[in-house]
C-alpha cells in the first residue's frame, strides 16, 4: 500500500474520531460540565442562612385567651327585660349580667294564690258536709245509712284529690317565685364579656350561649393548624409562642387537647364545621389548646405565632448548616461554594456535632459566615457564575431546568445521540472519498502490487496509525 493512500485511510479515522469525540464535547459542553458561559446559580451567604433558621420551623397562629369559659343560656319561654353588659365589659362574680321581665310571672304567680286559697275553702266545705252527713246518717234506718256512707266516701276522696291539687299547685309557685327571684342574672366568675348572642342560637339552629364570660388570671393559648399540617402536631408536645410585635419575646408551653372536629373561622371570630369536598374550598382547621408554663407579659387577645418546640432558641457556638446543602461523597463531605472570583467550587468541610432535631451540622472548618453557598442541584459544575442576586437567575436554563432525561440514562441516550450525528456527518467525507479514490476496500485491495504483508489480513487501527503519512 502506497503511503499517500494509507495517510488517506489514517485520515478518514481521524475524522471519523473526532467527528464522535466532537458529538460529545458539544453533548457534554450544553449539559454536565464544561459548562456556558451565560449559566448562572445564585448563592446565599452562610450567615442570611443560619440567621434564618428560626423562619424555617412551621408556624400555626394562635390567641390568648382565659382557661375558663363560662356561657348562660336564654330561656327560651322568656323575654328579656334589660340587658347590663356590652361585649368586652369587666364584671366580677356577682355582677348583674341582664334581666328577664317577669311581670307576666308575677300575675301568674297572684292568680295560682287565689286558685289555692280557693281549693283550700273547698276542703273546709268538703269537710263540714262530711260532718252533716255523719249527723244524719246517726238519725235515719238501717236501710238508709249504706246510701250516706258512699256519699261520705265521695266526699272524702274529692278531699284527696283536692289535697293532691295544692301540693301541684305549691310546687308550680314556688318555681314561679324562684323565677321572679332570679330574673337578674349575675355572673359566675369575674373576666370579661367575650361575645352577646341575641338569637340564643349557633350557625346550625343548635342551643348557644346568650352571653360568654372569659375568666381572668389563667390564660392559656387556642390555636389552629390545618388538616395538611395536622399530622406534624400532637398532645404533650412542647411548643414556643412568639410575640407578633417582638419575635425576641418568646412563652413555652405544651399542647394539651387536639379538637377532632374540623372546624373555620368565620368573620365574627365564632367557629364552624367546614364543608368537606374537593374543587377550590379552603382546607379545614383543628383548633387546638396550649397550657402554658408561665404567663408573665401575657394580655388576654394577644395574637401569637406558634412554633414546635426543637431547640431553636437554644445558643450554638459556630456555623451550623442544614443538611441539605452539604454533599456527601467518599466521607469527603463538601459544599457548593463561590471562590474570591464569584466562580462556583467544591468546599471540602469539616464536619462536627449533628443536630438531629434540626438536620444541621456544625462546620468545624472550611467556611466563614462570609462564604456564600449554593443549594446542591443536578447540573452544577465547577467555574459557573455565582451571583447573590436571585432576580439575575434565568430559571428556564438548562442548568436550572434541564431537557430531556435525567440521571445516567439521559446522559447515556444523549452522548449516543452526539454520537450518531458525528457518525452522519462523517459519512458524507467518506463518500466524497470514495468518488474520488475509489471506495475503502479499492484503496486497500485495488493497489498495483501486492500489500508487504502478504497475509491477506486487515491492517488494525495501531498500524494505520503508525503509518500514517501526512497527506499531501
Amino acid at each position: 500500500m502506497s503511503k499517500k493512500k494509507v495517510g488517506i485511510i489514517a485520515a478518514a479515522v481521524i475524522v471519523i474520531a473526532a467527528a464522535v469525540g466532537g458529538g460529545a464535547f458539544y453533548f457534554l459542553k450544553g449539559n454536565i460540565g464544561i459548562g456556558d458561559s451565560a449559566d448562572k446559580v445564585y448563592v446565599e451567604t452562610i450567615a442570611s442562612l443560619t440567621s434564618a433558621n428560626a423562619g424555617n420551623q412551621n408556624r400555626y397562629s394562635g390567641v390568648v385567651e382565659a382557661q375558663e369559659t363560662w356561657g348562660v343560656n336564654k330561656d327560651a319561654e322568656r323575654e328579656i327585660k334589660e340587658r347590663f353588659v356590652e361585649e368586652g365589659d369587666m364584671v366580677e362574680e356577682g355582677t348583674p349580667l341582664f334581666e328577664y321581665d317577669m311581670e307576666e310571672a308575677k300575675a301568674e304567680l297572684s292568680q295560682a294564690q287565689l286558685d289555692l286559697e280557693g281549693m283550700q275553702n273547698d276542703i273546709t266545705s268538703a269537710q263540714r258536709q262530711i260532718e252533716q252527713l255523719t249527723r244524719e246518717r246517726n238519725s235515719v234506718s238501717q236501710d238508709e245509712r249504706f246510701e250516706y256512707t258512699a256519699k261520705i266516701q265521695e266526699t272524702e276522696n274529692s278531699i284527696k284529690q283536692t289535697e293532691y291539687n295544692i301540693e301541684s299547685k305549691k310546687a308550680e309557685m314556688e318555681k314561679k317565685q324562684e323565677s321572679i327571684d332570679n330574673a337578674v342574672v349575675t355572673s359566675k366568675l369575674a373576666g370579661v364579656v367575650k361575645s352577646i348572642n341575641e338569637t340564643g342560637m349557633d350557625m346550625m339552629g343548635e342551643t348557644a350561649a346568650y352571653i360568654t364570660v372569659l375568666a381572668v388570671g389563667d390564660f392559656r393559648v387556642k390555636g389552629t393548624v390545618s388538616e395538611l399540617n395536622m399530622q406534624f402536631i400532637s398532645e404533650g408536645q412542647q411548643v414556643l409562642m412568639r410575640s407578633r410585635i417582638d419575635e425576641e419575646q418568646v412563652w413555652t408551653g405544651s399542647i394539651s387537647k387536639i379538637e377532632t372536629q374540623p372546624q373555620e373561622e368565620n368573620n365574627n371570630g365564632m367557629y364552624y364545621a367546614s364543608d368537606s369536598g374537593d374543587g377550590g374550598e379552603k382546607a379545614a382547621k383543628y383548633p387546638f389548646y396550649i397550657t402554658l408554663d408561665s404567663t408573665e407579659g401575657l394580655m388576654l387577645g394577644q395574637h401569637v405565632f406558634i412554633e414546635l418546640e426543637v431547640g431553636q432558641t437554644e445558643e450554638k457556638e459556630g456555623i451550623w448548616l442544614h443538611e441539605s446543602y452539604i454533599v456527601m461523597e467518599e466521607e469527603k463531605p463538601y459544599v457548593w461554594a463561590a471562590d474570591s472570583s464569584s466562580r462556583l467550587e467544591k468546599r471540602v468541610v469539616e464536619l462536627g456535632e449533628y443536630d438531629e432535631a434540626l438536620g444541621e451540622y456544625q462546620i468545624v472548618s472550611g467556611l466563614t459566615e462570609e462564604d456564600a453557598i449554593a443549594s446542591p442541584m443536578s447540573g452544577l459544575y465547577e467555574g459557573v457564575t455565582a451571583v447573590t442576586d436571585a432576580s439575575e437567575i434565568d430559571y428556564d436554563s438548562p442548568l436550572y431546568n434541564p431537557e430531556g432525561e435525567e440521571g445516567e440514562e439521559g446522559l447515556e441516550d444523549g452522548m449516543e445521540e452526539g454520537v450518531s450525528d458525528g457518525m452522519e456527518g462523517t459519512e458524507g467525507a467518506i463518500d466524497g472519498m470514495e468518488g474520488s479514490e475509489g471506495t475503502m476496500d479499492e484503496v486497500i485491495d485495488g493497489t498495483d502490487g501486492a500489500s508487504d504483508s502478504g497475509d491477506g489480513e486487515m491492517l488494525d487501527g495501531d498500524m494505520l496509525m503508525d503509518n500514517a503519512v501526512p497527506i499531501g
